[in-house]
């Protein structure tokens, strides 16, 4: 076994005549949280179900956790912890009920210790004999993550894990992933949020079923060459909407009281501001958000 928990090749998966995965190769370190992005249909969930062992790859090859993705499916299954977007457990089932349900799917050796050992690292004391299905969303996240660690796995697959839940509970949720990569677990994480793509150690944007970029988030942000300008002043509201039909402009949002402009082509970017004088420009440094704007304007041209 490689130094990769997770190391595939050429990885294709075809849905009829919708190609998915297309050729994917993507290698992730032990102990690393890296982060997967894209947009709707770029092939994130198919990705992480032929990792876990749920879809058989149309073809490629590669290892999740040391076993063979084609062959051996059936022992990555009961090694790693997979996450789903949606909460998919018993609503009618306690906290303590549903982690119990786990705990015997796994035959763990000592059900009763594990899962209260896991119920008290989740602070999911307060909800233990309270029903699955009147928890909060930030809490049903919590119970799914307790569930999908019970058995302790090496690897940890979330797909969306924190979609309409509140900043607080994403941060908390956060907490805990780090908590544990920090003591050997490997998490290979989906999100739309820029701020958590900002707490993983890499990050991966797929378009169209295959890798576009991949590194750190500041990596990224340089190599994307992407040029942004910010204004306040009156009027901002116009001027995006004139902006963003002017020449190297890629886009021209606005937040709260500033306008964002960003381009790659910085002569024609400071032509272009430079006809709107009744705003205070400065350059500021692109954030993630920016560079996936840029690359999803890139591949839809």
């Amino acid at each position: 076994m490689n130094d990769f928990v997770i190391d595939v090749h050429d990885l294709r998966k075809s849905f009829g005549a919708n190609i998915v995965v297309n050729r994917l190769n993507l290698q992730v370190e032990s102990g690393e949280i890296c982060g997967f992005l894209g947009a709707n249909g770029s092939g994130k969930t198919t990705t992480i179900r032929m990792l876990c062992g749920l879809l058989s790859p149309d073809s490629g090859s590669g290892t999740c956790l040391g076993f063979d993705l084609m062959r051996e499916p059936h022992r990555i299954r009961r090694e790693v912890g997979y996450m789903t977007q949606r909460f998919s457990f018993y609503d009618d089932l306690t906290v303590a009920e549903t982690l119990e349900f786990v705990a015997s799917v796994y035959l763990l050796q000592d059900p009763r210790g594990t899962v209260a050992g896991i119920i008290s690292r989740m602070e999911l004391t307060p909800y233990a004999d309270r029903l699955a299905g009147q928890l909060s969303g930030g809490w049903k996240q919590r119970l799914a993550l307790a569930a999908c660690v019970l058995h302790q796995p090496k690897l940890l697959l979330l797909d969306e894990p924190t979609a309409g839940v509140d900043a607080a509970a994403r941060r908390e949720f956060w907490d805990l992933i780090h908590d544990m990569a920090s003591e050997g677990l490997t998490v290979l994480v989906s999100t739309h949020y820029m701020d958590e793509a900002e707490r993983c150690k890499r990050i991966v944007y797929l378009s169209d079923g295959h890798i576009v970029t991949q590194g750190a988030p500041d990596d990224v942000r340089r190599a994307a060459n992407l040029i942004v300008f910010e204004a306040s002043g009156r009027g901002i509201d116009e001027a995006a909407r004139a902006l963003r039909r002017a020449p190297g402009v890629e886009s021209a949002a606005v937040f709260g009281s500033t306008l964002r402009v960003a381009g790659t082509d910085r002569e024609a970017l400071s032509r272009t501001i430079a006809a709107h004088p009744q705003l205070a420009w400065q350059e500021v440094e692109p954030r993630l958000e920016d560079v996936f704007i840029h690359l999803l304007a890139e591949r839809a041209a």
